[in-house]
Parts: structure tokens; sequence; C-alpha cells
């Protein structure tokens, strides 16, 4: 049986339902159990039962400072030794995003994984064009941005997930292969062009005073927002490859419309 942890997250429903279409065995795993869900929240590990699970899907607990998610993901692997789980599949960050402000907890379970003596794959994930398309802000004037001229090889979450449904669905042709899934690149420049408005280029310094007055986000996300923003901005984030196309059989989403088709949303919403 194939179980994917976070199941209510957006990444890992959509891995549920690329693997029950392709007819295998398989369960979530959420802090909050119900609706054919198992209950498995990393912050209690009491609560992580991975009985008859033979490939576990560990879907990135990220959100929180590293020592947290570092824990969380520990957790997750020590039972998976404990209860006879033989393969894990990873979906972790692009080797490109070693800058940015998240990328330390996903190196780190990489050691672990390969660390466990359990068969392993490692999804090194490119950034969502669903969020790029999300940190373009509208103005009367169009669409503004810290992203500079710079772009960001991009994919839509869709392919990511249905790549690792492939992997986790046959995992022994890819142990201890590591597969860096990123897309095309495209540009805010690019998105504005697509909707028929201007893009206006923003200060790194204006846009994290900017993050740091909006009440909502937590302490440690702004410094992440930011490293998005300047690796794009300087180039770090534009890298191709053809893991993905191979993983899928296929051609890839366009994620200049996906993220198009976000930032249209957004501003529908505030209409």
């Amino acid at each position: 049986m194939i179980m994917v942890t976070g199941a209510n997250g957006q990444l890992a429903s959509l891995m549920l339902d690329e693997l029950r279409t392709r007819g295998v065995t398989v369960v979530g795993g959420s802090r909050a159990a119900g609706d054919g869900l198992r209950r498995l929240d990393f912050d209690d590990p009491a609560s992580l039962d991975l009985t008859g699970v033979s490939t576990l899907v560990l879907v990135s607990a990220g959100y929180a400072e590293d020592d947290r998610v570092i824990a969380r993901h520990g957790a997750a692997v020590d039972a998976a030794v404990r209860d006879g789980v033989t393969h894990i599949v990873y979906t972790s960050l692009t080797g490109a995003g070693d800058h940015l402000g998240f990328a330390l907890a996903h190196r780190a379970t990489e050691r672990l994984v390969r660390a466990s003596g359990l068969g392993w794959t490692i999804l090194r994930n490119g950034l969502y064009a669903e969020l790029f398309g999300a940190l373009l802000a509208w103005t009367p004037d169009g669409l503004e941005s810290a992203f500079g001229t710079g772009a960001l090889s991009a994919v839509a979450r869709a392919d990511l997930a249905a790549a690792a449904a492939a992997v986790a669905a046959d995992p022994a042709p890819h142990a201890a292969r590591t597969y860096d899934l990123v897309g095309d690149p495209i540009s805010a420049d690019d998105v504005a062009g697509r909707l028929g408005v201007t893009h206006r280029t923003i200060s790194l310094g204006e846009y994290r005073a900017r993050l740091l007055a909006d009440g909502a986000l937590l302490p440690f996300q702004p410094p992440m927002m930011v490293s998005i923003a300047t690796g794009v901005r300087h180039g770090f984030l534009d890298d191709t490859g053809d893991d993905l196309a191979g993983l899928l059989g296929g051609a890839l989403t366009d994620p200049l419309a996906v993220a198009a088709n976000t930032a249209a949303s957004m501003r529908a919403a505030q209409i």
C-alpha cells in the first residue's frame, strides 16, 4: 500500500487522485483523520502509524522553522523504518534552489532519507507556476513584483503530482535516484504580456518592507519570500531539464498559462 502524507494539501490531494486513477491501493495521511484518511501528525510521533505501508510519499511539511520541519521529517522517517516501509519518495526542492530561505530543511531531510537504509527516491520539485502567479501584485496600472526581468523555471502543481504518482506506483526503477523537476522559464513580463497589462519592478527592500508590514505572515515567511524574489531576479532559478518530461512521458503543462490564470483569478477576487 502507498501512503501520501499531507493529504489535505493541494499537492498531496492531486497525488492521491492520480494514484487512484492508476488503480493502486493508496491512503492519505493527515493530522485530521476521516474521509478515508489515516491520522498522521508529525508533531505527535505516537500518531505515526505506517503499518501496512510499503511506499511512503513524504510530502514536505515545510510550514515552520527549519528545526521543527526537520524534526517532523525525522519522526516520519523513523516511523517508516520501524513499521516496515520499504521505499520513501520525498518531495524536495530543485537543486537550483540551494540559496533559498527554505532549502536547508529539504537538504537535511534528503540526508535523513538516504541514511534510513530504506529504498528512496528524491523528487526535487521546481517552484509552482501557481505560486509565481500568486506572488504578482495588482495595481491600477497592471502587475507589480520584485522579480525584475528574471525568469523562473516554474512547474504546474498537477505535473509534479503526476510525476510523484508515477514513481510511487512503481518505485523500483527509480530507486536511489534524484530527479530535478523543473519546467520552462517564465518571467513576470511574460505573465503581464499574456494578460495584456504592464509589469512594474519594485526593489527588494520595498518588497521586504511590504511583507513585514503584512500582519498575516509568520516571522519566518518574509525572508523566504524575499529569497524567491532575489533568486528569480538575479537568474538563479531558470535552469531547465528533461527529468519531469521523462517521468510524465510527454509534454508539460504550460507554466505561463498556469501563472497567468492564477494572477487573473487573484485580480477577479479583488474586484
